[in-house]
C-alpha cells in the first residue's frame, strides 16, 4: 500500500480556495486565489516521498493532477 499523501485544491464555497490532504476533515490552508493554493499544495505533496495534488475548477470536476515522487502508474517504454 503507498503512502502518498493526496491534497485536494478545490472552492470553499466562498469565493477562497481550500487545500485539504484526503483523510483529513478540516482544511489544511484557505486561500484567497487558486495560485496560492496550488503552491502551497505542491509544498506539502514534494514535502515527503510521494505526494500528489489534484487540481478541480469552480464546478468540481478534476482539471488536473500532478504527483511528486514514484508514481506506480508511469509506464516506461
Amino acid at each position: 500500500m503507498s503512502d502518498r499523501r493526496v491534497y485536494d485544491v478545490s472552492p470553499d464555497g466562498d469565493g477562497g480556495w481550500d487545500v485539504k490532504r484526503r483523510g483529513n476533515d478540516r482544511a489544511t490552508g484557505n486561500y484567497d486565489n487558486k495560485n496560492e493554493a496550488i503552491d502551497s499544495a505542491r509544498g506539502h505533496a514534494k514535502g515527503g516521498n510521494e505526494g500528489q495534488i489534484v487540481i478541480r475548477g469552480q464546478d468540481g470536476k478534476i482539471q488536473r493532477e500532478h504527483t511528486y515522487g514514484n508514481d506506480p502508474e508511469r509506464r516506461e517504454g
